[in-house]
């Protein structure tokens, strides 16, 4: 959902957008890429790519991040991007350092619908934006000073249940837990990071036409409200 999400608002916006999947073992240019999505997975899963992603992807990755490589990575995505996930089982998983941020495994799952206030920018203009979602994990994710988190909890968990905020942000990069999927719940979201990939392409002065989401952002209101009212 969140891969179609940004080639269809592209698609009718008529801004050719290329998929690439990524396979272990792959070679990638980062340099030539645009806009990145990292999904999620269960925690063996993760285990599976770890060496792999860190050696292979870590470095080129790293660098594209640093050089403003808008970037959304959900769940195993987030941790992954991380300095460490340390899973409930003791083992510890490396991460490739993009994002000042490590996790520790927990006991219980934290999951339900979640809202979020948070902060976007666009072309370098903050904006408030309220987020809906669905969180699903078992991590508790801490951030360090170099990231800002992506917004404070007003419904469900976020990071780690505890100290009220949700995902983490490092240049034009993302990170955070809200699946549901996120970017066809909030279209918001999706501008931002198409948004982000022009500007560093084109120049500053590239700009999105505008679309009718009156749908999309009734039905995120609603189950913003809907949320908010248990």
């Amino acid at each position: 959902g969140n891969v179609l999400t940004l080639a269809e608002r592209c698609r009718w916006r008529g801004i050719r957008l290329d998929v690439l999947a990524v396979q272990p073992g792959a070679d990638v240019d980062w340099e030539a890429v645009d806009l990145a999505f990292f999904g999620g997975g269960q925690d063996s899963g993760q285990a599976l790519i770890a060496e792999d992603f860190v050696e292979r992807q870590g470095p080129a990755l790293r660098a594209a991040i640093e050089g403003g490589l808008p970037l959304l990575a959900i769940c195993g995505g987030y941790q992954l991007l991380g300095h460490y996930f340390l899973t409930h089982t003791g083992e510890r998983l490396p991460g490739i350092g993009a994002l000042d941020v490590h996790t520790v495994g927990g006991g219980r799952r934290l999951i339900g619908n979640i809202v979020v206030e948070a902060e976007l920018g666009a072309g370098g203009t903050p904006s408030k934006v309220t987020l809906v979602g669905f969180e699903n994990h078992s991590g508790r994710t801490y951030l360090g000073a170099g990231v800002r988190p992506l917004g404070r909890v007003l419904a469900g968990y976020g990071n780690n249940g505890e100290d009220g905020t949700e995902g983490a942000v490092y240049r034009n990069a993302i990170g955070c837990y809200m699946h549901g999927s996120l970017l066809p719940k909030n279209p918001q979201v999706a501008d931002y990071l198409i948004g982000a990939a022009l500007r560093r392409r084109f120049g500053p002065d590239a700009a999105l036409a505008p679309l009718d989401d009156t749908l999309e952002l009734t039905a995120q209101r609603t189950m913003v409200e809907r949320v908010l009212a248990r």
